[in-house]
């Protein structure tokens, strides 16, 4: 397969990588957001690839987006990993976090050059600071479980292993897989970043597994799904009968889909007295700093010119805020 495979773009591109990028809010929200910060006759196009595609088929699609005059940049969701290791060589430039965690989020141009960032730990920590006041994890004493080893777990985990102050800290880790070879890589990056937080690691094959996992998580933890399941496949990575830590904050990556996730845990919400964040926050921080690369303009991370674009973003899909 070559780039022939793609029509040339007739006016500025920025294209999305995902699996079902037709059902995004983004489709709706990307022109309201082109036309309020001023960038002009642009559109977006996704294109939507099989989980784990065949490796030609990315490098088509990033040999074309390199090649093509009008053609951007993009942002990647789900083959983050799978991008890099078929493309690796079309790429010019990985920033830091690309070269750290082997994925990108972003793919944009600088001249000539393809450039690949890996934009998650900033995407995770605005969010996770947008959730959680900053003295939270002093304060409660909570732990936090990441449901799945993929790209946006492990960024979170770079966010927080980043902040020197164990205060900023949460008491402890827990990272949990279906698999071993992701928790396996996690440990590897992991052992050259971690100033201390203690980390557990759990392979479970099973939501049983993870239920386990969460039974045992003492009040005012943080639960996390990340592993992508309720919006690109269905179910929860946790069975109906997984009891949430009292007091708990649970937090969805997705903000569309199934999300069972979030069922399970209002099902328990007033018993347990639990916090439910979806991934609204996580959606709008994630594509604004790409569109800020891929377009070369300055989006401010918070403030009210932040806070207008997710009204925008609001409006448009007809959320409630």
């Amino acid at each position: 397969m070559t780039s022939s495979s793609y029509s040339a773009a007739d006016k500025p591109t920025m294209y999305f990588i995902g699996v079902t990028t037709g059902k995004s809010s983004i489709m709706k929200v990307f022109p309201a957001w082109a036309a309020h910060l001023g960038l002009g006759d642009v559109q977006l196009k996704g294109m939507d690839f099989k989980w784990h595609d065949d490796l030609e088929r990315y490098r088509d699609a990033v040999s074309f987006i390199k090649q093509d005059p009008l053609s951007l940049g993009a942002l990647v969701t789900t083959h983050k990993l799978d991008v890099v290791k078929a493309c690796r060589d079309i790429f010019d430039h990985f920033g830091p976090y690309a070269t750290e965690l082997g994925e990108v989020s972003s793919i944009s141009k600088r001249g000539e050059e393809l450039w690949g960032h890996a934009k998650d730990p900033i995407t995770a920590g605005l969010s996770l600071e947008a959730i959680l006041d900053k003295d939270y994890w002093s304060r409660t004493g909570g732990e936090l479980l990441l449901l799945g080893a993929g790209g946006s777990s492990l960024a979170t985990t770079l966010y927080l292993m980043q902040k020197k102050d164990p205060a900023a800290w949460p008491s402890k880790i827990h990272v949990t897989n279906r698999s071993e070879p992701r928790i396996e890589e996690m440990k590897e990056i992991h052992a050259r970043i971690n100033p201390g937080i203690p980390v557990a690691y759990h392979v479970c094959p099973e939501p049983e597994g993870n239920d386990q996992v969460m039974d045992a998580l003492p009040p005012a933890s943080v639960v996390v799904n990340a592993t992508g399941l309720g919006k690109d496949a269905p179910g929860s990575p946790l069975t109906h009968a997984g009891v949430w830590p009292k007091d708990g904050v649970v937090w969805e990556f997705n903000y569309r889909g199934e999300l069972v996730f979030l069922d399970q845990a209002t099902a328990q919400a007033k018993e347990r007295n639990l916090r439910i964040e979806d991934g609204w926050v996580y959606f709008i921080h994630g594509w604004t700093r790409v569109i800020a690369e891929v377009f070369h303009i300055e989006i401010p991370t918070s403030g009210p010119e932040f806070d207008k674009l997710a009204d925008i973003a609001a409006e448009v899909t007809g959320r409630k805020n």
